[in-house]
C-alpha cells in the first residue's frame, strides 16, 4: 500500500478514535444524542451538552494536540541525534518546566508573599512552566551555537535535566506535604483542565512549532546519511540544528506548560509509525507521526477515563503501561527498529 493511502487511513482512524473518546466518560451519553449535540440545533439534555462542549471536546482536542506535538518532537530529536532513544524532553525542557512549577508551588511555601498567592492562579502554572522551559531553551540554543558535535549537545541537555532535577529535590525536601502533593499531581499530567481559550493558545504554539518543523524536513532527510554527507549537499548544519531545537522546544515546551510532562508518546510513536510506514522520508513521516501520536494519546485518555466510573487515572501512568509493551513487542518482532 502506498504511503499516501496509509496516511489517509491513519487520518480516518484519528477521526474514529476522536468520536469514541468524546462519547465515553463517567456520564453515559448515547451515540444519537452525541450526534445531535455536535451537528444539529435540536435541543438535547442541557447537562449533556455542557459536558460535551465544555469538557469532553476540549479534552479530545487537547489530546490530539499533545499527542501530535510530542510525536513530531520525538521524530525530530531521534533524527537530529541519530539515536532511537532520544525523545522530546532529551534537552531538559521538561525538567526546566518542572523546575518552574516547583519554584511556584514548592517555593511558595519557602518564600511566601507573591508566590504563595500565585499558586492559586489558573495561568500561574502555565507561566512558570513556560519560563522554566524558556530558560533551558536559551541555554541550549546558546550552547548549540558554540558546539559542533550533536552528541555533546545531547549530553549537555541531560546535564541540564540532572541539575534542574537536583534543585527540585531540594525544594521538595523543605516543602510541606500539601504543596508537595500538589506538585506531584501536576507531574502526573492532565488533559482535562483546559478551557477553549487555553486550547486556543496551545493550538497557536502547535502551529508555530509545526511550521518551523516544515523548514527542517528536507535537511533532515539528508542528515540521515550523516552530517558530512549533509554538508556536501549544502546543508547548513548549525542553522538546521537551531531550527530543530526551536521547533521541538515550542512543541514540547507548550505541551508541558499546559498538560504537564507526558511520558512515552514522543519516544515510542516515531518507532511505531516507522513499522507501519516503511520509509525514512520526513515529508511522509511528519504527518504520519502527528496523526499517530494523536491517536495513541486519545486511546490512552479513553482508558484513563475509566468509562462508566467516576475515577480518572493519571495519564502518565496509562501512556507508559499502554506504550511500553508495544515497543517491546515491536523490538522482539522486528529484532531491531529501522532508523
Amino acid at each position: 500500500m502506498k504511503s499516501k493511502s496509509i496516511i489517509l487511513l491513519i487520518f480516518f482512524a484519528l477521526l474514529a478514535f476522536t468520536w469514541v473518546n468524546i462519547g465515553l466518560g463517567s456520564v453515559s451519553i448515547s451515540q444519537s444524542a452525541l450526534f445531535k449535540i455536535l451537528f444539529t440545533q435540536e435541543e438535547v439534555n442541557s447537562t449533556w451538552s455542557y459536558i460535551i462542549w465544555e469538557y469532553r471536546l476540549p479534552k479530545a482536542v487537547t489530546a490530539i494536540l499533545v499527542g501530535g506535538a510530542l510525536g513530531v518532537s520525538g521524530m525530530l530529536m531521534q533524527t537530529l541525534f541519530r539515536n532511537p532513544l532520544a525523545g522530546p524532553y532529551v534537552l531538559g525542557l521538561s525538567s526546566g518546566a518542572s523546575l518552574g512549577v516547583a519554584i511556584l508551588i514548592l517555593g511558595g511555601s519557602l518564600f511566601g508573599g507573591l508566590l504563595g498567592t500565585l499558586i492559586f492562579s489558573k495561568w500561574a502554572l502555565v507561566i512558570f512552566s513556560s519560563l522554566g522551559s524558556l530558560v533551558v531553551l536559551l541555554a541550549i540554543l546558546t550552547t548549540a551555537i558554540k558546539i559542533k558535535d550533536s552528541m555533546a549537545l545531547l549530553i549537555i541537555g541531560l546535564m541540564f535535566a540532572s541539575l534542574t532535577g537536583a534543585v527540585v529535590s531540594v525544594l521538595s525536601y523543605f516543602s510541606p506535604a500539601s504543596n508537595l502533593q500538589q506538585y506531584i499531581f501536576w507531574s502526573f499530567g492532565s488533559l482535562g483542565n483546559l478551557n477553549w481559550q487555553e486550547v486556543g493558545v496551545l493550538f497557536t504554539f502547535f502551529i508555530i512549532g509545526s511550521v518551523v518543523c516544515l523548514f527542517c524536513l528536507k535537511n533532515l532527510n539528508a542528515l540521515l546519511l550523516g552530517e558530512n554527507y549533509a554538508k556536501s549537499l549544502g546543508v547548513n548544519i548549525k542553522q538546521n540544528r537551531f531550527l530543530v531545537i526551536l521547533s521541538t522546544s515550542v512543541l514540547a515546551g507548550s505541551v508541558t506548560a499546559f498538560a504537564g510532562p507526558i511520558a512515552f508518546i514522543g519516544l515510542a510513536v516515531p518507532h511505531i509509525i516507522r513499522q507501519v510506514i516503511k520509509t525514512n522520508n520526513h515529508f511522509i513521516l511528519m504527518p504520519s507521526v502527528l496523526f499517530g501520536g494523536a491517536i495513541i494519546m486519545l486511546i490512552c485518555d479513553t482508558i484513563a477515563q475509566l468509562p462508566g466510573s467516576e475515577y480518572t487515572l493519571p495519564i502518565n501512568a496509562i501512556t507508559s503501561i499502554f506504550g511500553a509493551p508495544i515497543v517491546i513487542w515491536l523490538l522482539i518482532k522486528k529484532q531491531k527498529i529501522t532508523f
